[in-house]
């Protein structure tokens, strides 16, 4: 008798029409976190998301990567994704009827709540990529990602679908491939067993509102810079103390806007230390 290889759960087949196969040989846990990309180079992926924890979790089926080819989505013979802006001006504009069926393809077998798998649109103009957006993206079952090209995406396939817009900052990228890849990593760093190290997520930047402390290792003297002693102390309750302390002091130095948003929640003075 042969013994038939055990699924444990995991799925064998994909539920967009055409996605580019980023998977491989690599299994997919059942209800594993997806992300599919709408790009007109599905080559740029898995890109660094292939490296290091996210590229062994995605490896592990932990979450899985499909990208949506926008090219064959074109009109005419050359597939043409584009047209000039209405009204005049330079560039060119990705067109709705294109961009819209690409979305429809990307939002087979997804839920329509926008909760359980929201479609984001990577754009300069919209609300900055935070840690609480990160969370939140990833409590979903998956994200469709549109990655923009040329002047962006025509107003009313925008509209049309209720895309997300999400900005990594106030600068201008040529397209939204390296956004989509920087909000994955920051997503998929979240679900439970990627990072192997629940207390990572708890303890860094942005985990409580403030930038994280400062890191040291060995060796305890570099270049005549020792580490703090109190590090060495072996008083967690004390090393804990200092920790916090200068978390709050680099957050107030260097991001006065997380300070005074952390003092609010915390009912305290950011321009002292008392407590209101």
């Amino acid at each position: 008798m042969t013994d038939k290889p055990k699924s444990h759960g995991r799925l064998s087949i994909s539920a967009s029409l055409q996605p580019r196969d980023l998977m491989g040989a690599r299994p997919r846990l059942k209800g594993a976190w997806t992300a599919r990309i709408v790009t007109l180079f599905p080559e740029a992926f898995p890109g660094t998301l292939g490296l290091s924890l996210t590229g062994k979790a995605l490896d592990q089926g932990l979450w899985a990567l499909e990208t949506i080819d926008l090219r064959p989505f074109g009109e005419g013979r050359h597939k043409n994704v584009d047209d000039t802006p209405a009204g005049g001006g330079a560039g060119m504009v990705l067109r709705a009827d294109v961009v819209g069926a690409a979305l429809d393809t990307a939002a087979i077998g997804t839920p329509a709540d926008p909760a359980r798998w929201p479609v984001v649109y990577l754009s300069p103009r919209g609300r900055p990529l935070d840690q609480g957006m990160a969370h939140r993206f990833a409590q979903a079952e998956g994200i469709t990602l549109l990655c923009g090209r040329f002047e962006g995406v025509d107003e009313r396939v925008l509209e049309e679908y209720g895309v997300e817009e999400v900005s990594l900052g106030d600068f201008v990228l040529t397209g939204g491939e390296i956004a989509a890849q920087a909000l994955i990593d920051a997503t998929v760093r979240l679900i439970p067993r990627v990072l192997g190290n629940q207390a990572s997520t708890e303890e860094e930047s942005f985990s409580d509102g403030l930038l994280e402390h400062p890191q040291y290792t060995r060796p305890a003297v570099w270049k005549g810079r020792t580490i703090p002693d109190i590090l060495l102390s072996g008083h967690h309750a004390k090393i804990a103390d200092w920790r916090r302390a200068m978390a709050e002091r680099l957050t107030k130095k260097r991001r006065p806007d997380l300070w005074r948003a952390y003092c609010e929640r915390h009912g305290r003075d950011p321009d002292g230390d008392q407590e209101l």
